[in-house]
């Protein structure tokens, strides 16, 4: 809810029409695709959303007193325009007070609108007062004083300067010196807040923006931001999200069959396997001759859900003991992979740094561990005759797309077996496979992707920046994911592109180890998306490149 004190909106000429209006208890939710009406001094503007009621305290039409009034100099008919609005605001409350029990009354001058339809067509409501009103509800300022009087002082934080703070400057941003160790009086504040002002908003520490040098105590300088409580937390989950992602859970599992299916290629009728690789086949085949091949599909799809419920779990079980609440994922389905992951959201704000490195590397540390015990289960079983009839033949091109996983297989399946056109391998491996991918990408260091959490709070927002810009580039150019990189890359710039909203605590560092892990991961990262090019392929023994 918001309150205006004022609004003017404009009706372009040839009727020029101001109003200056009082606007109370406004639900900001609202479109603005409606009519301006006039009845009982009242306008109503009408959308499709909902309906907003504005009170006229006063009017003036310029254009329509002069035509009626012709004799009367400019300086008078402003005088008198002028008693009639006072003359009309005073009718208003009357009217307002009596309006329950008298019939409605007209006035004795009423501006009138010509050609209200075209008036109607081009109403224009001033940009920086709906701004104001539909914009998030900021900071009261008398809550500002009396916490800079009780909050903050010579043995906590001297306040020597105030900014806007938040994403639509919502927020206040107290900036001055520290007085003590950052921790300690970041813990004392919030303690002290929460006795002053209940629950009503949240404290920030945040490093000191456009600092010119580090803090004498050592570390970055910092600042304290407050947001009100509704407006830094995020909402709940509502009816329509959970259809939408149980509805994306369900093409996930199409995706995932659909990847079985194609797995058994060299099975497929030749009438099926024509359609999905001759680019000038134009009429489908029956889709009823896949059914046979669903039961045998199972198995892989089975594998490729389960390292995304695998991955989805490992946040829950980091976050639940830190009092972290996460959304439902949003599944995303991809016929190559069987699924992209999926879109996990904090539904609460992080205590500090280093729960969001943690929660954001559970993740993808758990599905990884379930991809590669199934890859690695695979790849022996591929040596095994005793399990040949469940073996499917793919391309050996298939492990130029990746050089660790490829490097991998040539270790665990010899240069013979790999050195060849096909390789007949467990399903396993390619559950295996397409989970470590789809883990791989997850991890990258950009925007709000498991990698871009983890970077954030590790190395800082601008590591994040620098690290986004290098990614974006590779995958661009196609050198990480192969033809996987653009689609991958779209989905990014469409879902994922923005940062992690800050932590409570989002200065204190997170320690040397998580900084390693991280980066070894990131390593990993871009040895299991970089591809193999024929070359060098070839001299490992890495599939068949050049036949004669």
């Amino acid at each position: 809810m918001a309150t205006l004190t004022s609004c003017s909106f404009r009706l372009t000429p040839p009727n020029r029409f101001n109003f200056r209006v009082k606007i109370q208890n406004i639900n900001t939710n609202f479109c603005l695709c409606g009519a301006l009406l006039s009845k009982r001094r009242r306008t109503i503007l009408k959308g499709n959303c909902t309906r907003l009621n504005l009170t006229v305290r006063s009017c003036y039409n310029d254009k329509n007193n002069t035509e009626n009034e012709n004799d009367v100099t400019n300086g008078e008919g402003e005088n008198r325009d002028n008693s009639n609005l006072a003359t009309m605001s005073s009718d208003d409350e009357k009217s307002d007070d009596n309006s329950e029990n008298s019939p409605t009354s007209i006035p004795n001058r009423t501006p009138t609108i010509s050609s209200i339809g075209s008036s109607y067509n081009n109403f224009q409501v001033d940009s920086f007062k709906l701004m104001e009103l539909l914009g998030p509800e900021k900071v009261d300022p008398a809550d500002v004083n009396v916490i800079k009087e009780k909050l903050f002082g010579y043995s906590t934080f001297w306040v020597t300067k105030e900014e806007p703070f938040g994403d639509l400057g919502e927020g206040i941003l107290f900036l001055g010196n520290l007085r003590g160790k950052r921790e300690d009086v970041f813990a004392k504040l919030q303690s002290q807040l929460a006795e002053i002002m209940g629950d009503k908003y949240n404290l920030f520490m945040v490093e000191e923006p456009n600092s010119e040098g580090p803090d004498p105590r050592g570390g970055p300088r910092v600042s304290f931001g407050m947001l009100r409580k509704e407006v830094s937390e995020p909402g709940p989950t509502t009816l329509w999200q959970y259809v939408i992602a149980l509805l994306l859970f369900l093409l996930t599992i199409g995706s995932s069959v659909e990847l079985g299916i194609a797995s058994q290629i060299n099975r497929l009728p030749p009438e099926v396997v024509k359609y999905f690789t001759d680019p000038n086949a134009i009429e489908p085949p029956d889709m009823q001759l896949l059914l046979p091949f669903v039961d045998s599909a199972l198995p892989l799809a089975y594998g490729v859900l389960g390292v995304q419920l695998f991955h989805e779990v490992g946040h829950f079980l980091a976050a639940f003991p830190m009092k972290v609440k996460l959304s439902i994922p949003y599944f995303i389905p991809n016929i190559t992979l069987g699924s992209f992951g999926a879109i996990t959201q904090f539904k609460s704000i992080l205590p500090d740094r280093k729960t969001k490195v943690d929660v954001s590397l559970s993740g993808p540390f758990a599905g990884a561990a379930l991809s590669l015990s199934m890859f690695t289960i695979g790849l022996l079983l591929s040596s095994n005759p005793a399990v040949a009839g469940d073996l499917v033949q793919v391309p050996s091109l298939l492990f130029q797309g990746s050089l660790l996983l490829g490097l991998i297989s040539r270790a665990a399946l010899g240069y013979t077996a790999m050195h060849a056109a096909t390789v007949s391998i467990h399903p396993l491996v390619i559950a295996g496979w397409c989970g470590l991918t789809t883990t791989a990408f997850n991890l990258l260091p950009i925007g709000c992707l498991d990698g871009g959490r983890a970077m954030q709070g590790a190395f800082g927002k601008n590591a994040l920046i620098a690290s986004g810009l290098a990614t974006y580039t590779l995958l661009g150019l196609g050198v990480l994911g192969g033809p996987l990189s653009l689609p991958w890359g779209l989905y990014v710039l469409i879902c994922q592109r923005t940062p992690e909203k800050p932590c409570l605590n989002d200065v204190t560092e997170v320690g040397t180890w998580r900084k390693t892990v991280l980066t070894m991961a990131i390593v990993l990262v871009v040895m299991t998306l970089l591809p193999v090019w024929d070359e060098l392929a070839e001299e490992l023994g890495m599939g068949l490149v050049t036949t004669f």
